[in-house]
């Protein structure tokens, strides 16, 4: 039983820094597009239907893609909160929706199992994933309050020196209570200095309409399943990672 989840993937962005043509999220990672290994960790979490948000290159994307998923177009990028509004007739108000990232091949089913299972079992408006890292820089941070309870995400910019401490970083990757999501994305703007929308401030009106918010850390080996590529030397590392796994069984 699927009890509707669904899944979101954000694959609309260029990747400036990957030096290519191709729309980042389908270079191949141990032969197969990165977006591919996102989608099947998704489905083997349990999500029975998979939307893929394209913008640069669209075509090409769906061309790359050999899987059974729903698309929606993002035709300028403004923003992780925008993307996800793309797809706001797909997500709907029922059941919950995972939200994960195109460049990220390492995600494990097995670990947005865990991530369903917690957000259940909470009854959670949204349940992020996070990990403890060593080197946070750049990264959002979880700020947690005396009994471990999540406070909020506070990005690199603009948090304070005692924040930039914080080793618990923001995967961007959430499973979220789709009602409560689609009434977030309504109130959603876009004041801040990038002019975009963002995703992480749905978690702040989330919470503020008194729905429960929490985020599940990973810690250890479990920590390379969000990392995100960027680069060449990133996927190249990303696909040394996956191999490895592969052969440790």
């Amino acid at each position: 039983m699927n009890n509707g989840l669904k899944a979101v993937i954000l694959a609309a962005g260029k990747g400036t820094r990957m030096n290519s043509d191709l729309p980042k999220v389908i270079h191949k990672c141990d032969g197969h597009p990165m977006v591919h290994y996102v989608i099947e960790a998704a489905k083997d979490a349990g999500a029975r239907d998979v939307c893929v948000i394209v913008g640069y290159k669209a075509l090409e994307t769906k061309n790359a893609i050999y899987d059974v998923v729903d698309y929606r177009i993002q035709r300028e990028q403004l923003g992780t909160g925008h993307a996800v509004k793309c797809a706001s007739d797909f997500i709907g108000t029922e059941g919950d929706v995972i939200v994960l990232c195109g460049d990220t091949p390492l995600i494990k089913g097995e670990t947005l199992a865990r991530l369903v299972e917690l957000h259940k079992k909470l009854a959670n408006g949204v349940t992020v994933l996070s990990a403890v890292v060593e080197d946070s820089t750049g990264y959002g941070r979880i700020v947690r309050d005396e009994q471990n309870g999540f406070v909020k995400i506070v990005e690199q910019k603009d948090a304070t020196e005692e924040e930039k401490q914080i080793k618990e970083i923001n995967s961007g990757m959430y499973i979220f209570n789709a009602e409560a999501l689609a009434a977030s994305l309504d109130l959603l703007d876009n004041n801040n200095a990038a002019g975009e929308y963002y995703l992480t401030d749905t978690i702040a009106l989330i919470k503020k309409i008194g729905l429960r918010v929490s985020a599940m850390s990973l810690t250890g080996e479990d920590v390379n399943d969000i990392m995100g590529v960027n680069t060449q030397e990133q996927l190249k590392k990303a696909e040394e990672i996956m191999i490895a796994r592969k052969n440790n069984g």
